[in-house]
C-alpha cells in the first residue's frame, strides 16, 4: 500500500463516498502499517472536524430505534442537512451486530444523498469499537457531515460509552410496557439530556402521556448532571413522524445554552483527554500481555496463586515488574 495520504484527505473532504469507506476501513484495521497510515491521514483531517452536531441514541428493546432515526434523519437531510449514522456494538463477535440489518430497515435514509450509514465492526471489546467510533465520526465531520448520530446497539456500558463521546444524548422509552419508573435504568437516565417516548400514536397516546408524567417525576428526583440544563420528557411517533421535529428543537436549543455559557467547547476537550487517557489504558494493557518475559511468567505466577503459595498483590507486583 502507497504511503501517499493526499488521495485520502483530497477524497475526504471532498465527501467522495468511496474515499471516505476507504479511510474508515484503513483506521478500523488492526494492521500496525494501516494505523500508523491513518494517524497520519486523521491528524490532518482533524483541522476539518468537530462542526457537527454530535448526537447519542439509546433506546430499550423494542422501542423502534431503527424506524425513529429513520424519520428523524430524514426529517434533516430534506431541510438541508447532512447525516451521518454510526454505531457502537461490541455485543457482536459474529456477524458485526444488527447495525447491518438497520441499514436495511433504514432503506430510505440510506438511499439519500444527503446521509451515511456505517456499522460499527465488532471485535467483542468496548474500548476498539468506542475508539473506532470516535474516529469515524471525526472522518465523517470533516467530510461535510453536519450532524452524527451515534447509535449503541449494544446494552449497560455501551451506553455510558456513547454518551462520553457525544454533544447531546437522547434515550428513547416505551410507554405502555408495565411499570414506567421499572423501565427506567438509573445510570442511563443520569446521563440522559432528554427521554423520548416512541409509538405516542392510534391508541397509545394516552399512555404516552401518562408515562411522560411518571418519567417527569422520576427526573425530578434526579439531580441533572448539568445545571445549565433539565432533560425534559418528550413524545414522538417515528411512524406518524410527529414530534421529530420537537426533538430536534431540542437538541438545538441545549447546543445554544452549552455554547452561550461556553460548556460546549470545554465539554469536547474534557472528553477528548478522556479519550486519550482510555486509549492510553487500552495500549499499556495491551503491551503487557504481548511482554516477551510476561508471558514466560505469567503461567507459573498464575498457578502459585491458585495453590495459595503467594497472594494475588504479591503476584501481580511480580509481573508488573517485568515492564521495569
Amino acid at each position: 500500500m502507497s504511503d501517499n495520504i493526499q488521495p485520502y484527505i483530497e477524497g475526504v473532504l471532498e465527501g467522495n463516498r468511496r474515499i471516505i469507506a476507504k479511510t474508515i476501513t484503513l483506521m478500523e484495521s488492526s494492521l500496525s502499517t494501516h494505523r500508523r497510515l491513518s494517524h497520519r491521514i486523521l491528524e490532518q483531517l482533524l483541522p476539518y472536524s468537530g462542526k457537527g452536531v454530535r448526537l447519542g441514541i439509546t433506546g430499550v428493546p423494542g422501542v423502534g430505534k431503527s424506524t425513529f432515526i429513520e424519520s428523524f434523519g430524514l426529517n434533516l437531510v430534506e431541510s438541508g442537512h447532512r447525516v451521518a449514522v454510526l454505531a457502537v456494538d461490541p455485543s457482536s463477535t459474529r456477524s458485526g451486530g444488527s447495525v447491518m440489518a438497520d441499514k436495511t430497515r433504514m432503506e430510505k435514509l440510506s438511499m439519500h444523498p444527503g446521509a451515511y450509514i456505517r456499522p460499527s465492526p465488532s471485535g467483542g471489546a468496548l474500548g476498539g469499537v468506542a475508539r473506532k467510533t470516535r474516529e469515524t465520526m471525526l472522518i465523517c465531520e470533516a467530510a461535510g457531515f453536519d450532524v452524527i448520530i451515534v447509535e449503541t446497539v449494544g446494552v449497560g456500558q455501551s451506553e455510558i460509552t456513547v454518551a462520553s463521546m457525544v454533544d447531546f444524548f437522547l434515550v428513547l422509552m416505551l410507554a405502555g410496557a408495565g411499570d414506567e419508573l421499572q423501565g427506567i435504568k438509573k445510570g442511563v437516565v443520569e446521563i440522559a439530556d432528554a427521554i423520548a417516548i416512541n409509538k405516542a400514536d392510534e391508541d397509545n397516546i394516552q399512555k404516552a402521556l401518562q408515562a411522560k408524567k411518571a418519567y417527569e417525576y422520576a427526573l425530578h428526583l434526579l439531580k441533572p448532571a448539568n445545571s445549565l440544563w433539565s432533560p425534559p420528557v418528550l413524545t414522538c411517533s417515528a411512524k406518524e413522524k410527529t414530534g421529530i421535529q420537537e426533538i430536534w428543537e431540542t437538541v438545538l436549543n441545549h447546543r445554544k445554552q452549552l455554547m452561550d455559557a461556553g460548556e460546549l467547547d470545554l465539554k469536547r476537550k474534557k472528553q477528548a483527554l478522556s479519550w486519550m487517557w482510555s486509549l492510553l489504558e487500552e495500549g499499556l494493557k495491551e503491551r503487557f500481555y504481548k511482554s516477551p518475559e510476561v508471558k514466560k511468567r505469567l503461567l507459573t505466577v498464575s498457578r502459585k496463586v491458585e495453590q495459595g503459595i503467594t497472594t494475588p498483590t504479591i503476584a501481580a507486583e511480580e509481573l508488573l515488574s517485568c515492564l521495569e
